[in-house]
């Protein structure tokens, strides 16, 4: 049955109420896109009074007052359907936002959040975070909407000013320095024990070091470098003195001529200990020196007064022997008498020998032993005069008997220079058959070790093709006198083949050390490559949970092995040397990678997903490498968060931040 008038009438009264009710309600408002903020506080949503909007304003212009960092404000009553990251972000596009502009979006219907923009240098990614959930997201929650845009001012705005600085009160720093004190208390008095115990070892250590030895002076600390530096002039300058002492009384007894090497020897230790005062007048000048040219001057000094100490007691021995030559004079007199008398008996016994060599031998064989017996004859006559001489000094006083240590020194000196000179006539003929049997084997090993010395030229230096051309040169006086010359041809091959083969040798080390060290590069390469290989695959793959320290590693690895890379075939030392650095640079990057990332799970929640993974790979992008990541702040209805993927950029671009959600 069809509806009376009046009925419908009523009907479309009703409906219509109900529509003017809906549409006047401030929670009907449509969806608001993204537009161009006209104004630092927005407000379509119609959520703040004018007291309210003052008061947001004001904190905004704080904001910007202190630190020119520019908050926008805008409350909508939703996002249109739009994540709250990508409304903020199409928002912040229209208004034209530049590198010290935020965003708080506020969808109060929604109960949704945005904050866009990017971070200020001075803030880090944790303190945003903090801020955000600590501070802003109660207020959004409880409808407190000007306080939650204040709170936003005031904590970027402290954020930005750094740190506060808290005082303790005296009462606790109190009690805990009466804790400290009692607990450390206990252990001073042995630790000092230990120390000073300790120290007298190092010490006594120092003092053991070979004071020649620089190498090892130069590791010690420098105060005991100091200290011995003093000890050791004050030692040289006692003994240079007493050495003085004792020289002047050994010339006035016996002379300037046989105290003349102990002499120079002094003079000579007198110059390095001038050279050491002077070093050490430098370290106590006025002008200061910097630690490592402190370090040398000391060493320098230190071994410059060990060579003026050695330098003297070189000739102590023989000192010592010129003072006691006169206790057993006269017995010394008698043997070299002695001696005298067996050389004048061979002497017609050498002429003979000599006469005979010179009928069999050819005169060059002969030539080095050809004036032994007239020579022999004259160091016979003239020790005999240095006998007589002795004996007449003998008989002086005591303290005029100087003359008889000259005496029976050049007596002995003739004595043996005699005996040489007939001792070769009387082997000749032995020794230049002996040579003449022995040379051709010795010319065949002398080129044997000159074609072993041409496969060693790469590793000889000077030194091998010195002894080369001596040992060729041998070769051919060998071919041209050695049938008329066969002791000296013999003598001269030995010689070149002598020092030939020590060249050989000193060439054959180097040879086998740079094989070695090539080997030990191949190897230390090899590591360095495999190492910063995986230093780089792990940091690579994990980059989202890795700070600066590894990464920091790595690059100092790879700098080092491309260096190595470069010296491998000029420097293999030093190259070997950058791997090694490489390898444990990598190392290092690794391990210390490994536990940043350790370090980073340990703060993920229980219940990961699979965008946390990504996050730690490095294809999300996040707060954890600058500041702390605080966990992802997605998966939950109060705090569903957003990422997003890394893209092309510096640094500066890494710092663009999209936080935001519900609340």
């Amino acid at each position: 049955m069809p509806q009376p008038p009046v009925h419908r009438l009523r009907s479309l009264l009703t409906v219509l109420g109900i529509l003017v009710i809906v549409l006047c309600l401030p929670g009907a408002a449509g969806a608001e896109d993204p537009v161009r903020l006209p104004d630092y506080v927005t407000d379509s949503a119609q959520v703040l009074d004018g007291g309210q909007r003052d008061r947001v304003r004001s904190a905004v212009d704080s904001l910007y007052g202190a630190h020119r960092e520019r908050l926008w404000v805008s409350f909508v009553h939703d996002f249109a359907g739009l994540e709250p990251a990508d409304w903020g972000a199409r928002t912040a596009t229209a208004s034209g936002f530049g590198p010290r502009d935020v965003l708080l979006s506020v969808a109060v219907g929604d109960h949704s959040y945005a904050f866009t923009g990017r971070l200020p240098q001075s803030v880090r990614e944790s303190e945003l975070d903090a801020l955000l959930r600590d501070r802003v997201e109660p207020r959004l929650r409880d409808g407190q909407w000007a306080e939650a845009a204040v709170a936003t001012a005031d904590g970027l705005s402290a954020a930005m000013a750094g740190p506060a600085t808290h005082r303790v009160g005296a009462a606790p720093v109190l009690i805990v320095a009466a804790v400290a004190v009692l607990g450390v208390g206990g252990v001073l008095l042995f630790a000092r024990r230990r120390r000073t115990a300790r120290e007298r070892a190092v010490r006594a250590a120092a003092r053991a070091v070979d004071p020649t030895d620089t190498t090892a002076l130069a590791a010690l600390r420098p105060d005991l470098l100091d200290d011995r530096s003093r000890e050791i002039l004050v030692d040289t300058d006692d003994a240079l003195r007493t050495s003085a002492e004792e020289l002047r009384l050994a010339a006035d007894e016996f002379g300037g001529t046989a105290t003349a090497p102990f002499a120079a020897a002094l003079e000579s230790a007198k110059r390095a200990l001038a050279q050491a005062f002077s070093i050490r007048q430098r370290l106590d000048d006025d002008i200061p020196e910097t630690p490592d040219q402190r370090r040398d001057l000391l060493v320098e000094l230190i071994s410059t007064c060990a060579r003026a100490d050695r330098e003297l007691d070189t000739k102590v021995t023989e000192f010592d022997a010129m003072r006691n030559l006169l206790i057993d004079a006269p017995g010394r007199l008698d043997a070299l008498t002695q001696s005298l008398v067996d050389l004048t008996a061979r002497l017609p016994v050498s002429e003979r020998t000599l006469a005979q060599l010179t009928r069999e031998q050819p005169a060059a064989a002969l030539a080095p032993i050809r004036d032994n017996v007239a020579m022999a004859r004259e160091r016979i006559d003239f020790a005999e005069t240095s006998i007589g001489a002795g004996r007449t000094a003998v008989a002086r006083p005591v303290g005029q008997q100087g003359a008889a240590v000259a005496a029976i020194r050049g007596a002995e000196s003739a004595v043996t220079a005699a005996r040489t000179l007939l001792d070769a006539v009387d082997t000749a003929a032995t020794d230049i058959e002996q040579a003449r049997a022995g040379l051709p084997a010795l010319l065949a090993e002398l080129r044997h070790d000159i074609d072993t010395a041409t496969g060693l030229s790469p590793h000889g230096g000077p030194d091998l093709t010195t002894a080369v051309t001596a040992a060729r040169a041998a070769l051919a006086a060998a071919a041209a006198d050695g049938a008329s010359n066969p002791l000296g041809v013999f003598h001269d091959a030995v010689t070149a083949d002598t020092a030939l083969e020590h060249a050989i040798a000193a060439a054959s080390d180097r040879k086998l050390a740079a094989e070695q060290l090539q080997r030990r590069l191949d190897q230390a390469m090899t590591a360095a490559v495999t190492q910063v290989r995986t230093a780089a695959d792990y940091i690579g793959t994990r980059r989202g949970g890795v700070d600066a320290t590894p990464r920091t590693r790595l690059a100092e690895a790879e700098r080092a092995l491309d260096r190595a890379r470069q010296l491998a075939s000029t420097d293999p030392a030093q190259a070997l040397a950058g791997a090694q650095q490489a390898a444990e640079l990598a190392a290092r990057a690794l391990r210390t990678a490994q536990a940043s990332v350790r370090e980073w799970q340990a703060r993920q929640p229980v219940s990961t997903s699979s965008q946390t993974g990504a996050v730690l790979g490095g294809i999300l992008i996040d707060s954890m490498l600058r500041g702390g990541f605080s966990g992802p702040r997605g998966g939950g209805p109060m705090n569903p968060g957003s990422w997003g993927p890394g893209s092309y950029g510096g640094s500066d671009g890494s710092r663009r931040i999209s936080r935001g959600g519900r609340f």
